[in-house]
């Protein structure tokens, strides 16, 4: 297991959990155990779970997470958010608490922010996935319709692993389920966007908090609001502060 420091963190591992107990504590674990080589911090963000996720997080007595927890489910954009804000590593790495997500890959996601500081998400693209026919073929339609929307060049924004840059999060734009638009909104802010194909897991525990329905109900406003946002985005230039004249 990699040894804590008590250096302020590079990394911060950010998991948004509802109803997740059984499968919270193996991921955690499996993070811990060497997943990221910098210093890092997790952040276990428990969105108004009734089925005790933010106490088995603690009878695990992991003394090196922290857990937030919202007294009602505030939704996945809502706990990232949360959990960002109470980060201390400049790079944030986001898992889903379900185990669906292999820790294998953050060190590939976070590695393009180290090697390129125009680099400010990388988002991971599933090559793989578990989920049913229907789930599948709904996902695919809205994808082709988001990357010709708002051109983001990003096949699939709804994988839960990604790695992004702390600082110019706090300046994009915040609303319900934005994760869905990251790609688009970090480009927005001027920032470049890397990719990392990655491999789900099948769900061994709970269920999934996500329907079709309001998956497309919800996504087809959002998309808009997203492109007005881009269409409304000036040219966003450098400002370099003009040293004072020194009297000689």
């Amino acid at each position: 297991m990699q040894a804590r420091t008590t250096r302020t963190p590079l990394v911060s591992v950010i998991i948004p959990a509802k109803d997740e107990a059984g499968a919270i504590v193996d991921l955690l674990n499996e993070i811990r155990d060497g997943a990221i080589a910098q210093s890092f911090e997790i952040i276990v963000v428990d969105d108004g779970s009734r089925d005790g996720t933010a106490e088995a997080v603690r009878a695990a007595a992991l003394a090196d997470v922290r857990v937030l927890r919202h007294d009602v489910s505030g939704g996945k954009s809502r706990a990232i958010r949360a959990g960002v804000l109470a980060a201390r590593g400049e790079i944030i790495v986001t898992v889903d608490g379900d185990g669906q997500n292999d820790p294998q890959y953050l060190a590939g996601l976070i590695a393009p922010l180290l090697a390129d500081p125009a680099v400010g998400l990388v988002a991971g693209q599933r090559t793989a996935r578990y989920d049913g026919f229907m789930k599948k073929a709904v996902s695919k339609i809205a994808n082709r319709m988001r990357r010709t929307l708002l051109a983001d060049d990003t096949r699939d924004t709804a994988c839960g692993l990604k790695a992004m840059r702390r600082a110019p999060y706090l300046l994009i734009p915040f609303f319900d389920n934005n994760h869905r638009f990251y790609p688009a909104l970090f480009m927005r802010e001027g920032w470049k966007i890397a990719h990392v194909p990655v491999v789900d897991r099948p769900r061994t525990s709970g269920q999934s908090k996500y329907g079709i329905l309001d998956r497309a109900l919800v996504g087809l406003p959002d998309m808009l609001g997203v492109w007005w946002l881009r269409r409304r985005s000036a040219a966003r230039p450098v400002a370099v502060e003009i040293p004072e004249l020194v009297d000689e």
